[in-house]
């Protein structure tokens, strides 16, 4: 008997001593999408990292999409440092398109660009990612818009939309041409969620209006607008929190549970950071294996706010999105060397 117990005791410390020198997955503005058997997370970094998993759970570092940098980048960004910026990817007639962000910190000399592949898997023959170019650009004085932070949807006709934003008059939709690279012809603008901004009169200040990274998800007659409110790279003095409203229709109005517009400071807390994860945000959701995940990045109090890639189930009660703050530490996503 003291022999069974002290092997049980072992095994837990031995369990808590991997769990300690386990290294998690560290991303920035994750996007996910599934290829086959596998799923693939991309993130904010040089060229775009991403990584792969089978399991939702253990990783693999995959590489980057771009070698170099795409070869306007300079030309939109001369402060332009190599780092991508919260990529989204989605699979559309047999090909994925990843969209990404090229801008300076704290300007809005950016752009959005759009890159394609038949495939995600690096060791297939037909592996090649093609920069399309840019899909929309946001120049200082003449916008009083962001152009970063992408997420591509479809409406129920089947019409492309990309929402973008961040800061300066807030969350935007625009609507794409059939082939996901450009523009629809005539364009056509819509205002998504905004917060009050003292700056908002002066185009070449981001100012203090924290909104960003939007994505929409449909669910049961319903457009959700997922944001997040405050502020990220901060370190420890990060306060990111995920908000959402919802509406019939992708152009909005999108309104809270409280039944204010997102587009008068309106979003429900969806989920926001404790003692143990200082802030989260930038989330996409997905439908993957009959269950609906919110996939986003949370900067860990006990690592000196790094920020760690965090996968949490969502739930529907009443018609609004649900996750669970304790799965924060129970859902870990280790990187496998």
């Amino acid at each position: 008997m003291k022999g069974a117990f002290l092997s049980i005791i072992a095994t837990f410390y031995l369990s808590l001593s991997c769990q300690g020198i386990a290294k998690q997955v560290e991303v920035h503005d994750p996007a996910m999408a599934k290829d086959g058997n596998t799923y693939y997370v991309f993130s904010t970094g040089p060229g775009i990292t991403f990584y792969s998993s089978t399991d939702l759970k253990h990783y693999q570092l995959a590489g980057r999409v771009f070698k170099n940098q795409p070869s306007w980048a300079l030309r939109v960004a001369p402060r332009f440092d190599g780092h991508l910026w919260a990529p989204d990817i989605l699979h559309y007639q047999h090909k994925f398109y990843l969209y990404y962000s090229v801008s300076a910190f704290g300007k809005n000399t950016s752009a959005i660009g759009v890159a394609t592949n038949s495939t995600l898997d690096p060791k297939a023959k037909n592996y090649q990612w093609v920069d399309q170019g840019i899909v929309v650009q946001s120049i200082p004085y003449r916008d009083n818009w962001n152009a970063i932070d992408p997420a591509v949807s479809f409406d129920e006709h089947g019409t492309p939309w990309l929402a973008f934003g961040s800061f300066w008059s807030g969350i935007k939709l625009t609507q794409l041409a059939p082939n996901l690279t450009r523009l629809a012809s005539p364009q056509r603008w819509i205002n998504l969620a905004r917060r009050h901004n003292s700056k908002a009169n002066n185009e070449a200040l981001a100012g203090d209006g924290a909104i960003e990274a939007p994505f929409i998800f449909h669910h049961q007659g319903y457009y959700y607008l997922f944001v997040s409110f405050d502020y990220c790279c901060r370190k420890m003095n990060s306060t990111y929190n995920i908000r959402v409203g919802r509406s019939h229709h992708i152009q909005g109005p999108y309104i809270d549970k409280a039944g204010v517009a997102m587009l008068n400071g309106g979003g429900s807390l969806v989920l926001q950071g404790n003692k143990d994860w200082v802030a989260l945000g930038h989330n996409g959701v997905y439908h993957f294996n009959s269950k609906d995940y919110m996939v986003f990045h949370a900067y860990e109090s006990a690592d000196h706010a790094i920020q760690k890639l965090r996968i949490l189930q969502v739930h529907w009660k009443d018609g609004w999105p649900r996750v669970n703050s304790a799965d924060l530490n129970r859902n870990t996503t280790i990187l496998e060397p």
